[in-house]
């Protein structure tokens, strides 16, 4: 099985999920300042639990280079920014899905990792909404989706090269990462889902 063969199981194992996902977020449509901080408030809360367990199911070789694109930071001082300047207070969660997530494998936290790195990519297209429909930038909200910025597009292929490597064309690792990737967007739809935010109006 080829990198490439590897990550087309990922994308088409996973279409649903995906879909799922972008329906009950709907982030490219007009919303709310309080649905915003409803849904940064999911992210934070997932990424705090995601992240030190992703961190320690992977070999030592490779946490710095984790470390160095870990996104939860951002997300905490979007939420620290809505309840301190603009007034909104998020909803505090636990990510209990999150935490049950199976990550004993390094497979695993690759497939995992798809998703959240993937989730970079969407920021490209969501950060000037919010600019142009929430006023919100980096540094005033919207650090989440701005991410990396314009690293953004080569953070994305150092991820796929990494995961080609680590996966190494294995079927029974890919079959392991897809699976992986599937919890984790049912995590995330689980959480978001807890928010009620299916039923509200996305403006």
């Amino acid at each position: 099985m080829s990198p490439d063969t590897a990550f087309t199981e990922l994308r088409l194992s996973t279409r649903a999920e995906h879909d799922r996902i972008e329906q009950i977020l709907r982030l490219t449509e007009p919303m709310s300042l309080a649905r915003y901080a409803q849904v940064m408030s999911g992210f934070e809360a997932f990424l705090r639990t995601w992240e030190p367990r992703v961190r320690a199911a992977l070999p030592a070789r490779l946490q710095p280079w984790f470390e160095e694109r870990r996104r939860g930071g951002f997300a905490r001082a979007d939420v620290d920014w809505l309840q301190s300047v603009a007034g909104v207070a998020p909803t505090r969660l636990e990510a209990h899905a999150a935490a049950r997530l199976p990550l004993d494998q390094l497979a695993q936290a690759m497939g995992s990792l798809y998703v959240i790195e993937g989730s970079a990519l969407g920021g490209r297209v969501i950060a000037p909404r919010l600019a142009q429909t929430l006023d919100l930038v980096p540094g005033r909200g919207a650090s989440y989706f701005h991410g990396f910025g314009d690293e953004t597009g080569a953070m994305w292929r150092d991820f796929r090269t990494q995961a080609a490597l680590e996966l190494g064309g294995s079927g029974q690792a890919t079959a392991l990462a897809c699976q992986s990737a599937k919890d984790t967007f049912g995590a995330l739809i689980d959480l978001f889902e807890s928010l009620g935010l299916v039923a509200q109006p996305g403006r």
